[in-house]
């Protein structure tokens, strides 16, 4: 799968610093949803009401979310791709920087689709 497929997908959950428009999780976040994306920022440090820390916050809700969008250290990314397999997302996107072997293999051995590539390239088509 490539980038552009993802695309076709419309709940996502952007993971990074979602509240700092000066950072790519920010401005991601932001074109998603003017985009008419459903979207959720996650950063797990954070603990603003309208940010979620952990998978387990999505379970109350209807809808199920299909991509993880990685904007964040890879470290810290990779604990977050096994939350997400966890809670059934089977669709990754890893941004330049939040990119490891150590994701992708994960992903590879779990049935996840795994990609590299840029939600805000994907959004300017």
């Amino acid at each position: 799968m490539d980038a552009s497929k993802l695309m076709e997908y419309k709940n996502w959950v952007v993971a990074g610093d979602v509240h700092n428009q000066t950072k790519y999780a920010g401005r991601i976040y932001n074109k998603l949803i003017k985009r008419g994306y459903n979207v959720v920022g996650m950063h797990p440090l954070d603990e603003k009401e309208d940010v979620i820390n952990s998978f387990s916050e999505l379970n109350d809700r209807e809808e199920k979310f299909e991509v993880l969008n990685l904007v964040i250290n890879p470290r810290r990314g990779f604990e977050i791709v096994k939350d997400a397999h966890e809670y059934g997302i089977k669709m990754i996107m890893a941004q330049p920087g939040a990119r490891s072997h150590e994701i992708r293999e994960f992903c590879e051995n779990n049935g996840m689709e795994y990609v590299e590539g840029c939600t805000l390239v994907e959004l300017s088509y």
